[in-house]
């Protein structure tokens, strides 16, 4: 939302019962005794009230506070107070200095608090914005910012968004026209806001469960059935010596339930033990993932599951008649036991099918998103970020002489071959950005198929596309004699350059980028880069040279820098000489290949789980499928006798034992074909660059699964193969 429209908003909307607003979270520094880097939010005075949070000590802003010019005060969070004042009750009214400006502390954020859209806050200010104002900054519309509301009791989020409609169509009219299009009033939960993606993972993580559920299950229940078939004869002999149905019952029941109990307790430990395990793997950022926990509500649910399936699959023998056949010592299996175990089977490969198949598709999704050209070079490319305190470095001047020095120092190091400077980087992270309508060809009408699309911008030295290898298609990059030109020039993308002149040529051209904006000249065309994330497309994009004049600079500054070196090596010296110039910046290095790789980590922990799901899910199909196999063989071990004796070979009993196994595999796979058809169409917006019905996936996993599931059922068929004839005959 804008500010330009917020705040008649706020006076005159009837759904909600407060609405409010937060700035953003940003980078600040705490410079009293040893600096330190924290990050500090901006919210308006009834921010806290309206989400239902009270300070854990002290108190709320007051309305004065709440505007411009009012005092200087802070929340702060509970970890902040652990860390850095040791939880100490008095730090109440205490000042401190954040980037330079005097703040009293007024009181301590609750030991669970957090932002709306889940970002970290060490120090929570008022916004202090001037309301009049802003129907003057910023084009007319304001500064921009995330608003959140507590709708009134009884009132529903489709009632709220109907009720805002009136007010967004009178604002509409204060927007301007080109950009007009791009507003669309939504209203959702905060809760919804939060986890956004995350449903999608989580109902696929769910439904992979769900599947080592039922696997597991069936596995169980053709276990208890083999066993009920070979405790057939003992339960008709105890049938027969006068055991009652309810004692026989009871028999099986307490066997079935101590099983069911052991085996849930087991999977408690087992199940607290993996969730420590993901949840240590698990990167930052996925939402309520550390909160995860085996709690008394979940143990209880695993308890009472595993005693049902105890119960109905344990049970279900004692209740059948026993038959006057399991008296005379002959095997004598029930046809629909028989048929219900193959059946079993056969649903456990095809969800191993679906698991398999579901798992490599986010593998491959994962290894594209990886290895796609990211069209800059990443590998031996220190990224060094310096905030600097505005207390320490009040001015724009300022800024560029501490910077200018300091790319200076660092050209002079051993193993250095480009010093680079942008106040963003690609191909994630913040980054200033326009909108395509505002730029304007000079001598050229604005056409009217612009498009809402973004354009991102960022402000650069000259060796920002040496340090990343960046191509320079058309014309020229920035030079070092341009930093003291007042000349406005800059490089576009060319992608920018295609929806700018299409084919023409750009070099040359002039560009004005807003209505207050110099007019630029462009000098050159790189390549287009990465910028919107991995998994984002490629949005045009242009740079602006950081020459060395004051106004160009600012306090958002990142060095890239180019090494031969290992940057193992290289790091002690580069702290070396910034702390040299100024020993009280904080400073963060990191490779930027490692930064990258970063950005899969949410995709590699996905692809790791349900992977992991996918293996123990096959795991157990094969074992339930050597177990059939394996019982059918022992079965038939007469009949095999029987036949062996009238002439068949050794091979021919492997054959029909083989064959047995043969066919509830191609059943099961087929099933599971279909079913993965089905199931892989919802993974469509987790996978990068594969499609949801790969062929190669489907083909290749399916002839995998194939492989294996016959060598399960190749060694009962050929310990059956080796049985002895005259054995077999006596056999009971």
């Amino acid at each position: 939302m804008l500010g330009g429209f917020f705040f008649d908003w706020r006076n005159n909307q009837k759904p909600f019962t407060s609405l409010t607003f937060e700035r953003g979270v940003d980078e600040c520094n705490l410079s009293e005794h040893s600096p330190v880097h924290l990050s500090c939010a901006r919210v308006s005075g009834d921010f806290l009230p309206t989400l239902g949070i009270s300070p854990a000590l002290g108190r709320n802003f007051l309305a004065e506070e709440d505007e411009p010019n009012g005092p200087k005060v802070a929340l702060i969070s509970n970890g902040l107070w652990l860390n850095r004042f040791n939880r100490d009750p008095g730090v109440l009214n205490k000042l401190i200095d954040i980037d330079g400006s005097s703040t009293r502390i007024i009181g301590v954020l609750p030991k669970d608090f957090e932002m709306p859209r889940l970002q970290a806050a060490d120090i929570v200010f008022p916004a202090a914005i001037d309301v009049a104002a802003q129907h003057t900054v910023n084009g007319g519309i304001g500064y921009p910012m995330w608003a959140f509301a507590r709708l009134k009791p009884g009132v529903s989020i489709q009632q709220a968004s109907s009720e805002l409609q009136p007010l967004f169509q009178d604002t509409l009219n204060s927007i301007p026209s080109d950009i007009r299009k791009d507003f669309h009033p939504v209203v959702r939960s905060l809760r919804d806001r939060q986890m956004q993606d995350a449903y999608l993972v989580a109902w696929v993580l769910l439904g992979a469960v769900l599947s080592m559920l039922a696997i597991a299950s069936a596995n169980v229940a053709s276990l208890f059935m083999a066993r009920a078939a070979s405790r057939e004869r003992e339960l008709a002999v105890r049938s027969a010596l006068g055991a009652s149905r309810v004692r026989l019952i009871r028999l099986t029941l307490t066997e079935a339930v101590l099983l069911a109990l052991i085996g849930a307790t087991c999977g408690v430990v087992l199940a607290e033990m993996l969730l420590r395990i993901f949840v240590a793997i698990a990167p930052t950022g996925m939402p309520f993932l550390a909160k995860a926990s085996v709690d008394l509500r979940i143990v209880f649910i695993s308890v009472l599951f595993a005693l049902l399936c105890a119960v109905l699959i344990g049970v279900i023998p004692a209740f059948e008649k026993p038959r006057m056949a399991a008296l005379a010592a002959r095997p004598a299996t029930s046809r629909t036991h028989a048929r219900l175990r193959r059946g079993l089977v056969v649903a456990q490969i095809a969800i191993s099918v679906v698991l398999l198949i579901s798992s490599n598709l986010l593998f491959k999704s994962f290894r594209n998103l990886k290895n796609q050209d990211l069209g800059m070079q990443t590998y031996n490319v220190i990224r060094v970020r310096i905030p600097l305190s505005r207390g320490r470095y009040p001015t724009a001047a300022a800024y560029m002489d501490f910077f200018l020095r300091t790319e200076s120092a660092l050209r002079h190091l051993p193993g250095i071959g480009a010093v680079g400077l942008s106040d963003s980087l690609p191909p994630d992270g913040w980054h200033s950005e326009k909108r395509l309508a505002t730029l304007t060809v000079e001598g050229k009408e604005s056409p009217s198929t612009k498009t809402a699309d973004i354009v991102v911008n960022r402000t650069v030295t000259p060796d920002y596309f040496r340090a990343l290898h960046i191509p320079i298609l058309e014309g020229r990059r920035f030079r070092e004699e341009d930093r003291n030109s007042r000349e406005h020039i800059m490089v576009i993308s060319r992608l920018l350059a295609l929806r700018l002149f299409g084919g023409e040529d750009p070099v040359g051209q002039h560009i004005q980028t807003g209505r207050d904006t110099p007019v630029y000249t462009v000098v050159g065309v790189a390549r287009d880069v990465k910028n919107e994330g991995l998994a984002g497309q490629v949005a045009p994009e242009y740079y602006i040279l950081r020459n060395n004049l004051p106004e160009t600079w600012n306090e958002h500054c990142v060095f890239l820098i180019e090494t031969s070196l290992s940057p193992e090596i290289v790091t002690p010296w580069l702290r070396s000489q910034i702390t040299g110039i100024d020993p009280t910046v904080p400073v963060e290095f990191e490779s930027l290949s490692k930064s990258v790789g970063k950005l899969a980590d949410q995709s590699r922990f996905e692809t790791a789980l349900l992977g992991f799901f996918a293996i123990c899910g096959m795991l157990m199909a094969l074992i339930g499928l050597y177990g059939v196999i394996s019982f059918v063989a022992t079965q038939r071990t007469q009949e095999i006798g029987v036949r062996m004796a009238l002439g068949a070979s050794r091979f021919d009993i492997l054959r029909l034992i083989v064959m047995e196994g043969v066919r509830l595999i191609a059943l099961g796979l087929s099933l599971g074909l279909g079913a993965a058809l089905i199931v892989t169409q919802f993974l469509k917006g987790l996978l990068f660059n594969v499609a949801s019905r790969d062929a190669e996936s489907f083909v290749g996993l399916v002839m995998l699964l194939a492989i294996v599931a016959l060598a399960a059922i190749l060694i009962p068929a050929r310990a059956a193969m080796k049985v002895e004839p005259n054995s077999a005959l006596r056999y009971e």
